[in-house]
């Protein structure tokens, strides 16, 4: 699967491409922010985008609505450390398919990187 990944944090955006390559996934592109994000989902067209919600410039809750505003197909799976009830409803309101709680659990992500594959 080719996957991008978005998180402000580049120590969590390495820990997710090893975990995505150690299982066998393509990393196609990183994004540190909303924005960014958005305008290189348009360019690389992943399979799937793994999108932390608190970053700068845009958030990921805006992003996703974006992002799928463009490709309703989008398959994004929503990461962060804001477990709250309200931001995983947000979350799964603007599109995303999944929410996975920092600090991430390696076996957690890949069963929902698995099942976007599906």
């Amino acid at each position: 699967m080719r996957v991008m990944i978005v998180d402000d944090a580049a120590f969590m955006r390495m820990m997710l491409r090893r975990l995505l390559e150690g299982a066998g996934h393509e990393v196609v592109g990183e994004a540190a922010d909303g924005n960014e994000a958005v305008a290189k989902y348009k360019r690389l067209n992943p399979d799937l985008v793994t999108m932390d919600i608190t970053m700068p410039n845009k958030d990921g809750i805006a992003a996703v609505k974006e992002i799928r505003a463009e490709d309703p197909s989008a398959k994004i799976l929503m990461i962060s450390a804001m477990g709250q009830e309200t931001m995983v409803r947000a979350a799964i309101l603007s599109g995303a398919y999944d929410f996975v709680i920092k600090p991430v659990e390696d076996a957690r992500f890949l069963q929902a990187v698995s099942h976007a594959a599906k």
